[in-house]
């Protein structure tokens, strides 16, 4: 029986079009999805849209639109903006989808009638921006500090949530990494948290008259649940819970859940507690990164500085983008997007380091083998293996990444020093395994970019001679062992991988 890896990303909230952001969570979950494929794991990959609340109601009635047809438009966006970037998702969840709706009334039913859910009166700071309650610590001279506006101050009659129960038992389990927050920094604050603010209970539900985009209580058609609380259950219902219980039982619970460090509290608390109630086991890890911002400032629509996932695919490449926000940032910490740093690493990574040593290395044996792949000489790259494989497990794709590329540098200073340029007229023998070894580990270079850059993979596969559908069927232990190309194979040399771009 093969292991399984479920990996969700966070549902993105429909308030606007997908930027660069989302992108980032979303390719890396699916990096990881694709690697866990590599290794011959039965994968889940979940992503999708959080399409309820109060914010989308007052964004859909500025625009003119009903809620339905505002998040139908904006989802769509989301999942074409996926298509675009090569995201393998296996699902892809909305919040408007009849069944999830039909669990989540589901599950507020269910934890009403164990007494989890309580009628009262709620008073709190609350900010639409956020859709989220505010202590006054979390406020920067009064204002909530992502949206600089003041929260609302509520008091209404509402559903409240008996979260402060699991205080104790939450905390035990954070701190002894039954549920593991990563990385450290993130586990510490959450930690801190627990321990001087504390689980209070937290309304579950606004009035009706006041919010009407949304899921309407069970056991109260004057109410409607608040967003969160709707949303968390995403992560079950993508997996066709509560009636497709066989997916669900194979790969619940969730191995990792990527998220911005901005909604880490919410997953922290609210989340696990509701498992609990439900009696249901927790994620195995909640992994959070940081923020990014552009050319060193906070990206926002008032300074224009919104940068469109689709745009940018279409102006550098798929795989190029995927490659630039793998690499350029340590996966856990903020980032800063800068276009003339991609282009940087564009021109110096891809086009000089793996696009040059591909082309020259071709060349060569074009040159020297008339087009085909000389005898097999001993050899391995079992030291980078061991590193990429590491860090991938340790969710550290960035360094992963920097094994493959300190394998090209191998490469090229064994050229260098090997000249075979000069074998070539003293040493054919010698000649012959010198580019063997090089298309061999080129080879090895194509499996180890797959999750990152899987259409540049399959490239490489076809211009060594190999076709992409046969080789990805291959175990990863099969594809690790040296000695994969036939001596005899022709191989196909095609255009440059990536043409330098020029100013």
């Amino acid at each position: 029986m093969s292991e399984k890896f479920y990996i969700t990303t966070p549902i993105y909230y429909v308030n606007a079009k997908p930027h660069i952001g989302h992108a980032y969570t979303t390719i890396t979950a699916d990096i990881l999805a694709r690697y866990h494929r590599m290794r011959g794991e039965e994968v889940f990959f979940l992503t999708g849209t959080d399409e309820h609340g109060a914010k989308i109601q007052q964004i859909a009635d500025k625009a003119g639109k009903k809620p339905k047809e505002f998040v139908d438009e904006i989802s769509a966006a989301f999942s074409a903006a996926w298509d675009t970037l090569n995201i393998s998702n296996d699902n892809f969840i909305r919040t408007t989808d009849p069944a999830h709706e039909k669990a989540v009334k589901e599950v507020a039913q269910e934890l009403f009638d164990k007494k989890f859910i309580y009628k009262g009166k709620y008073e709190a700071l609350y900010c639409v921006g956020c859709e989220q309650y505010k202590t006054k610590t979390e406020l920067v001279d009064g204002k909530c500090p992502d949206h600089k506006c003041e929260p609302e101050m509520h008091t209404e009659e509402a559903y409240l949530f008996r979260m402060s129960k699991f205080q104790n038992e939450l905390l035990k389990l954070i701190k002894g990494d039954k549920l593991k927050i990563s990385p450290e920094t993130r586990k510490n604050e959450v930690i801190s948290f627990y321990e001087k603010e504390g689980l209070k209970d937290v309304a579950i539900s606004r009035k009706k008259e006041k919010v009407p985009w949304g899921i309407e209580l069970p056991f109260d058609k004057n109410h409607t649940l608040y967003v969160w609380i709707d949303a968390f259950l995403n992560y079950l219902t993508g997996l066709g819970w509560p009636k497709d219980k066989k997916t669900y039982k194979k790969f619940w619970p969730a191995d990792v859940q990527l998220m911005s460090k901005d909604i880490l509290r919410v997953h922290a608390t609210i989340w696990p507690a509701m498992l609990l109630a439900m009696c249901e086991e927790l994620p195995k890890e909640i992994f959070v990164h940081g923020y990014f911002t552009i050319d060193g400032q906070k990206m926002s629509k008032s300074l224009g500085n919104v940068i469109d996932p689709m745009e940018l695919a279409q102006k550098y490449g798929v795989d190029e983008v995927r490659y630039f926000l793998s690499r350029e940032v340590s996966f856990g910490e903020d980032g800063d997007f800068s276009f003339i740093r991609l282009e940087g690493r564009y021109n110096a990574d891809l086009a000089n380091g793996l696009g040059n040593l591909v082309a020259r290395v071709l060349a060569m044996c074009e040159k020297y083998f008339d087009n085909k792949i000389p005898e097999k000489t001993a050899g391995s790259v079992e030291r980078t293996w061991q590193s990429y494989e590491i860090n991938m497990e340790k969710l550290a794709p960035h360094l992963a990444l920097k094994d493959v590329w300190d394998l090209i540098s191998f490469c090229d200073q064994f050229i260098n020093t090997e000249a075979p340029w000069q074998l070539a007229k003293v040493d054919k023998e010698r000649l012959s395994r010198v580019i063997y070894t090089l298309l061999e580990t080129i080879r090895h270079i194509a499996w180890q970019i797959g999750p990152f850059m899987p259409m540049t993979s399959d490239k490489i596969f076809e211009q060594l001679g190999l076709k992409p559908e046969v080789e990805k069927k291959k175990s990863l232990e099969e594809a690790k062992t040296w000695g994969g190309l036939a001596p005899g194979k022709k191989i196909e040399k095609g255009v440059p991988l990536f043409p330098r771009l020029e100013k």
